[in-house]
């Protein structure tokens, strides 16, 4: 299962340290080609040259190799690591990935790791249970990274509890797990859209919304890692792509959406229509500025093209189209009829009478209903974790 996988092992100062011996043994007799990367602390449990030979590759701990003047490039390992595995995982270095801190070469590639990261932690009992870890753990797995938890015994200190690293083949296992159910939409094709559009005014005004892009992108990110070619076609935002797999297309007004989409669309296995799209746009756009004059500025606005419905009135055979709806009141009603009336496989409501959830939050309350009235909601999550429970869905419908 992990053949030709490149798996970038961190290790970090912890006596359980030790362990990484056996598990970069089991991983490149698993077919994994292992690079290591060590935090300077970790070199006072396990050498560097027992790892190299068994991982056969240079380890590496510091941004810079003063004995042949080589910078060691924390984006270029970040950027190849097919996996970055971090194994042990001390409560300091938990404590700076979670903050980013990034002061030693471990913790700068975490900040550069555009796969997925797998965190096994090791450390006291005490340690492991203190409130500040916890929240760490949280806020780590809340940015998308993978937890292996400690095992239960005995532990260097001499106290019994949690806080031993799991087993090198326990965590051998947790990654064949995880490439296995990472390859459910290999080969698939995933037309995800994002964010707000702009509808122009003059040259420096606009109608807009507050969408902010993040569940679009936590889409894209979600369909990427299960293997999916992602296409994002993506509003005005701030925010990045962080999947190798996903190609970004920028647009501005709806009419830019309509152009990316009908472009890509009809080679699609999928489609996700989660952006924010104007409903209406001026008339007339000012070439330019328009002044404060009168007390009442009236303006004339036209309708733009629903872009969902288009894509759903030529919406090829097998392909699951998407849509979302976010409703201040007769919630499931309006969700209904546009999942009729669009032609969708499934539609994604969003009500903005649930606290903590809408435009701008990371986190986010959802309804799923498909084309057979069948109806599951979700309590309020992290808007990494809605867009698994929605890329569920489609797998699931991709495989029927």
């Amino acid at each position: 299962m992990l053949r030709n996988k490149k798996i970038l092992l961190g290790v970090s100062g912890s006596i359980a340290a030790y362990k990484t011996a056996l598990l970069i043994r089991l991983l490149v007799k698993d077919g994994a080609e292992v690079r290591v990367v060590m935090t300077p602390a970790a070199k006072n449990f396990i050498t560097p040259l027992t790892l190299a030979t068994l991982s056969k590759n240079p380890v590496l701990s510091d941004f810079y190799t003063a004995s042949d003047s080589t910078w060691n490039n924390h984006v270029e390992l970040g950027l190849w690591a097919d996996l970055f595995l971090i194994a042990p995982a001390s409560g300091n270095t938990l404590g700076k990935l979670a903050n980013g801190i990034s002061d030693n070469l471990l913790s700068a590639c975490y900040l550069s790791a555009r796969c997925p990261v797998w965190l096994a932690p090791a450390m006291d009992l005490d340690m492991w249970q203190h409130d500040a870890t916890q929240r760490n753990i949280r806020r780590l797995e809340s940015f998308g990274n993978y937890i292996i938890d400690p095992g239960t015994g005995e532990l260097a200190s001499g106290l019994e509890g949690q806080g031993r690293l799991a087993e090198p083949e326990e965590i051998l296992e947790k990654l064949r797990e995880h490439f296995a159910y990472s390859l459910r939409l290999n080969g698939k094709k995933a037309l995800v859209t994002a964010g707000p559009t702009y509808e122009n005014l003059d040259p420096v005004r606009f109608i807009g919304n507050y969408s902010s892009g993040k569940m679009g992108f936590s889409i894209a990110e979600a369909l990427a890692e299960q293997g999916a070619e992602v296409t994002l076609v993506s509003g005005p935002t701030h925010l990045k792509t962080h999947n190798a797999g996903i190609t970004r297309v920028n647009i501005v007004s709806a009419e830019d959406m309509l152009n990316a989409c009908l472009d890509v669309h009809k080679d699609q296995d999928i489609v996700v229509m989660s952006a924010a799209v104007a409903d209406y746009r001026p008339e007339n756009i000012a070439q330019q500025k328009i002044k404060k004059k009168d007390m009442l500025f009236l303006l004339k606005l036209t309708k733009t093209t629903d872009v969902l419905k288009t894509l759903g009135a030529d919406k090829p055979k097998n392909q699951v189209l998407v849509g979302f709806a976010l409703e201040t009141e007769n919630e499931l009603k309006n969700a209904k009829e546009k999942l009729k009336t669009k032609n969708l496989d499934f539609i994604v409501l969003n009500s903005m009478n649930d606290p903590g959830a809408g435009f701008s939050s990371d986190m986010n309350k959802i309804t799923i209903i498909d084309k057979k009235n069948k109806t599951t909601s979700f309590p309020l999550k992290d808007k990494a974790e809605v867009a698994k429970d929605i890329v569920e869905k489609i797998i699931e419908l991709t495989h029927a």
